[in-house]
């Protein structure tokens, strides 16, 4: 039997992440925190700007977990929690709690997840796009 190694995300790769993201934030005159976590869910970078609304920080961070834990961008899942969707009683007793506004989108190698990239502070819509803009970087 083979098995097939997938690279996981390195420091390296979570800086870029981090960079990206604020780069791209910062072109739309936003200031954002961001976070990325690799597939275990452990913190490999981190950024909040002093700019930033001290909540943020922690709304990166679970919408990072939220995207790793689901394999699903968090944009994706907002409709799924409202009353009557497929997760409105989902539990969320699990190592953090997950969040669910746009901002949190997973990170895939060959296909495999190998962690999360959160990002808070601008409109929703806004923090989905630079997450995903930062994804870009790991091609």
């Amino acid at each position: 039997m083979s098995t097939t190694t997938v690279a996981p995300l390195n420091i390296q790769d979570a800086e870029a992440l981090v960079t990206a993201a604020r780069r791209a934030a910062e072109a739309a005159d936003v200031t954002v925190s961001v976070t990325v976590l690799d597939a275990g869910g452990h913190l490999l970078a981190f950024r909040r700007d002093d700019r930033a609304v001290l909540i943020s920080g922690e709304t990166s961070t679970r919408k990072a977990y939220t995207a790793l834990q689901l394999d699903t961008p968090t944009a994706d899942l907002v409709d799924a929690v409202q009353p009557g969707g497929l997760f409105h009683t989902l539990p969320t007793a699990l190592d953090r709690p997950l969040l669910f506004i746009a901002g949190g989108v997973p990170a895939h190698r060959d296909g495999r997840l190998v962690g999360a990239i959160g990002v808070g502070g601008g409109a929703p819509e806004q923090d989905h796009a630079f997450a995903t803009t930062a994804l870009k970087t790991l091609a």
